[in-house]
């Protein structure tokens, strides 16, 4: 069965926290095959980043890492760690709504002091997750100015308790594009009350344009009125294809368009955060999966396959058999 894989290569520094990191690949590479030595120049320098890569540069060169990265625009960056706060909701029957946080037994106290001594400039936004609230639940939520005090307050008292720099928050999507005027005074309230303990408050967001060109569920509306008091967004820039149809993962002029659309002039772009997957896509007959870097070295061992380069979407990818 032949089988495409989308490539998207990038690297990363991290701003405020929050990713998604798998650990390494518990089979080890043969020793003559692979460099593990830090690297005292970039991938730039070392000519590694080209639109004809050689398959053996990459098993060779895949552990290395550069010493002395340096950012090179001015801008923030924020970085995924890995999941670490999700939001419950439950209600008590015959009293008040309640807010109830999950997964604090992730929050590694130790990491963070360490990752602090390392860069006393980055913070800490952990991801709150609402995937559990069911269409009741925002409803009820939206619809009461209490609830919503309630829920920013609970914010603030977890901030403090566990030494957070503010919140990560993805809650858009999960109405599919509704209630987006509600949507906007929830993230309003919460983010000034975070605001007025010091506090960052990110906000996650779909694509403004969608694969097939149409509108998506956050535009530049809701970017207007919510750019004065949220710190950042997170925009979700990947994932263009799906299903069994290859495709790109992050074609760049839509990534351009996905921009442009939210923020047309310079006032407000330097909030948007734009997404960068670290993973490709591996397509065959019956769908499309996500693709980690020790899989795809890997196949790149297996099958010594040649990259073809996409001028169009910026990105590699390779054809090989299962």
């Amino acid at each position: 069965m032949k089988t495409t894989l989308f490539l998207l290569h990038a690297t990363s520094c991290y701003w405020l926290a929050g990713a998604t990191l798998s650990k390494t690949d518990a089979k080890k590479p043969h020793k003559a095959e692979v460099e593990t030595s830090p690297a005292e120049s970039s991938v730039l320098e070392r000519g590694l980043v080209v639109s004809d890569p050689h398959w053996k540069d990459i098993v060779r060169e895949e552990k290395r890492h550069c010493v002395h990265i340096k950012k090179t625009f001015p801008g923030q960056v924020l970085g995924y760690v890995t999941p670490c706060l999700q939001f419950g909701f439950s209600s008590a029957e015959g009293g008040p709504e309640t807010f109830d946080v999950t997964g604090l037994h992730d929050h590694d106290p130790g990491w963070v002091k360490g990752v602090r001594k390392a860069n006393k400039k980055i913070r800490m936004v952990p991801r709150l997750l609402f995937d559990g609230w069911s269409y009741q639940d925002y409803m009820s939520v939206l619809a009461s100015e209490d609830e919503i005090e309630e829920l920013a307050s609970e914010l603030v008292d977890i901030a403090k308790t566990e030494g957070f720099d503010g919140f990560t928050l993805e809650l858009w999507s999960q109405l599919g594009g509704n209630k987006r005027k509600e949507l906007v005074h929830l993230v309003k309230h919460i983010c000034e009350t975070l605001k007025t303990k010091r506090l960052d408050c990110i906000l996650v967001i779909p694509p403004a344009v969608t694969s097939t060109g149409q509108p998506g569920m956050f535009g530049r509306e809701e970017f207007e009125e919510l750019a004065p008091v949220v710190d950042g967004f997170s925009l979700m820039t990947y994932d263009y294809s799906n299903g069994a149809k290859p495709g790109p993962s992050s074609p760049l002029p839509w990534v351009r368009d996905c921009i442009l659309q939210l923020a047309p002039t310079a006032q407000w772009r330097q909030k948007i955060l734009l997404g960068l997957n670290l993973y490709g896509l591996d397509f065959a007959a019956q769908g499309s999966e996500p693709i980690l870097g020790g899989r795809y070295v890997e196949i790149l061992r297996e099958h010594r396959p040649k990259h073809a380069w996409d001028e169009y979407s910026g990105e590699h990818y390779i054809t090989y058999k299962r």
